[in-house]
């Protein structure tokens, strides 16, 4: 699976969901956001993962990142259909046509729908957060993405936690990405090279998403312990910062210096680039033809 995910000189990932979804006349909100339209309007999942197959993108990732069984169910959804409504993720990326899926991994935080996962702290236990990721993974896994996408971790608690989770039921490819405050530290306030050291040995890649493209080079740059042969995967935001209280995007939008950050971040030992939050399918095709050019 690596060299199918591995593309030269860098692999295209897909950009934000809740963007395409915007673009397709949707407007994610509340406790589910983006895993809400998966209830009704699953085919509209489908579509916006299309459109970034269509603007390059070698891989797609699923809608299951604020899904979650507790989550369906307290939306009103009972539990048989909330497992067919996280199950269903994986086959709806695949209905796009992508060349591989990776199964979105989200924090605990992120279907509590109150921004905690951008700060990874929660008022459950660790032992809750473990149970939640268990029950989560036992569904995910079965669906046999080509990629768990362990994404937007906060922490480096978190990030074991759910890789052990993950290597309990499987072996599949996997990433871990984090959610960075800085050009230092992840968004819980440990030093992400550390992090990123205690899961690397256990998943294929390891890097940054839902981080300001500014802090990216510094990031990986920081990544000198580990092995050379590491692949780095980066999928950054827009550059704004998420006001959770208004729910809307402070400072600068769109993500339209990316490609042109690229060839640093090659540099510094990523092979997996795409975008997260405000990087649609338009900052994926700039990507693309950035790849293509090249």
């Amino acid at each position: 699976m690596i060299g199918t995910l591995l593309r030269e000189p860098f692999t295209v990932i897909d950009g934000g969901l809740s963007t395409a979804l915007e673009q397709l006349g949707e407007r994610p909100a509340g406790l589910l956001w983006t895993a809400a339209t998966l209830i009704d309007r699953p085919q509209v999942i489908t579509a916006a993962h299309r459109l970034y197959v269509e603007a390059g993108a070698d891989v797609v990732i699923t809608a299951s990142y604020q899904a979650s069984v507790p989550g369906f169910m307290a939306a009103g959804v009972e539990a048989k259909q909330a497992h067919r409504l996280l199950a269903a993720t994986t086959g709806l990326a695949r209905a796009a046509g992508a060349d591989v899926v990776a199964c979105s991994v989200g924090p605990y935080g992120a279907c509590l729908g109150d921004g905690s996962e951008y700060g990874g702290r929660y008022e459950a236990s660790w032992a809750e957060v473990r149970a939640f990721h268990r029950e989560r993974l036992a569904v995910l896994v079965d669906t046999e993405p080509d990629v768990f996408a362990i994404e937007t971790m906060p922490s480096a608690a978190e990030a074991e936690i759910v890789v052990e989770e993950l290597r309990n039921r499987s072996s599949a490819p996997a990433w871990v990405a984090f959610t960075c405050s800085d050009d230092r530290h992840t968004c819980s306030g440990d030093m992400f090279a550390d992090a990123a050291e205690r899961v690397a040995g256990q998943v294929t890649a390891v890097g940054v998403n839902c981080t300001a493209p500014r802090y990216v080079a510094p990031l990986l740059r920081s990544l000198s312990a580990l092995p050379l042969a590491t692949p780095l995967v980066v999928y950054p935001n827009h550059g704004a910062a998420w006001d959770a209280e208004h729910d809307c995007w402070v400072g600068p939008t769109g993500g339209e210096e990316i490609p042109g950050l690229v060839p640093t971040w090659l540099a510094a030992g990523a092979r997996l680039i795409g975008g997260c939050c405000g990087v649609g399918p338009q900052g994926v095709r700039a990507l693309a033809a950035l790849r293509r050019s090249g």
